[in-house]
């Protein structure tokens, strides 16, 4: 169980946000000596790089905060780690959050919506695959276990309906297994352009299947986080322009975070959004997904409640 982060909150901070800021004051806590932990992704997953580097930049911009990333298998690993209190934050599709029911998991809520992320169905360009229903009996890659990718994936083949022999393995993994024909395709659920599939392009010629049956029937089946969308042909080297499904991406936090301190990290994200695009501090790597970090789309996180100290962010924004 991690510590929960208010004892650290200094007492002028705590007593602030009980009694309410002054009007026409900061509403920026003072922090004292606060240690959180990020929940990210596995290797060679778009999580990993912007999990990071928002981690660096909430360290940087909210007084006294320092905030360490945790691997991880994704989405539906970060979510139970968030409500067995291993970490304090956490990134997850929007899919893999919300229940069958439309809710979201208890003593859960999002602080706002980050990117979208595309599925993607990658084989190599001399495959036999030519569509999803060529996936029948063949070595596939879901994803890693607990991932947001197996979670999509393993809809999309039941919407199918479509038996193929499922592997699990991470981003990296699979498309290390792709190239040297351990696995027959791949899915990845992730931004545009991941740098496992980038990679993989770049050393050799693939393709990417269509899914736009696919996102039609997810749709219809699971209405709210998907929306029919396409890969750019300016994602991978040669490939061309693809037919996918989009599902959001959140950052969530326990409920249990102080408010003045998820209003101070809602500032950071969407005040740093230009420097969130740069990974590391001497920009040497750039996470193009945080382009689409913006306070129009950021608010928009379907059945999920927002955090009332996100809430908070929004509400003085507007006025």
């Amino acid at each position: 169980m991690v510590p929960n982060p208010e004892s650290r909150l200094s007492r002028r901070a705590v007593l602030l946000a009980a009694g309410g800021l002054l009007a026409g004051c900061s509403r920026e806590p003072e922090i004292d000596e606060v240690r959180l932990r990020l929940a990210t992704g596995p290797a060679g997953a778009v999580y990993r790089r912007i999990g990071g580097s928002l981690a660096g930049h909430i360290s940087e911009q909210v007084p006294g905060a320092t905030v360490t990333t945790v691997p991880s298998g994704a989405s539906a690993d970060n979510i139970r780690m968030l409500r067995a209190g291993e970490v304090h934050l956490g990134l997850t599709s929007l899919d893999a959050l919300i229940t069958t029911d439309g809710s979201a998991p208890e003593g859960l809520s999002a602080i706002c919506r980050l990117y979208d992320s595309h599925l993607h169905l990658v084989v190599m360009a001399g495959s036999a695959i030519g569509g999803f229903r060529d996936l029948e009996g063949r070595r596939v890659s879901l994803g890693a276990r607990d991932s947001g990718t197996e979670f999509t994936s393993l809809r999309v083949l039941g919407l199918g309906p479509v038996k193929a022999d499922g592997r699990y393995l991470s981003q990296a993994e699979s498309a290390a297994a792709l190239r040297d024909g351990e696995i027959d395709a791949m899915f990845s659920l992730t931004g545009v352009p991941t740098p496992a599939v980038t990679e993989l392009a770049q050393r050799d010629p693939i393709r990417l299947i269509p899914l736009d049956a696919q996102a039609d029937a997810l749709i219809t089946a699971f209405p709210g986080p998907y929306t029919p969308a396409a890969i750019p042909a300016t994602a991978y080297a040669g490939v061309p322009a693809t037919r996918t499904v989009a599902v959001p991406n959140v950052l969530l936090a326990r409920n249990d975070l102080p408010d003045d301190l998820v209003h101070a990290i809602t500032d950071t994200i969407f005040t740093h959004t230009g420097t969130i695009t740069s990974a590391g501090r001497d920009g040497a790597e750039t996470v193009p997904e945080a382009w689409q970090i913006n306070v129009r789309t950021g608010i928009s996180t379907a059945s999920v409640p927002l955090h009332p100290g996100a809430a908070a962010w929004f509400r003085d924004r507007k006025r």
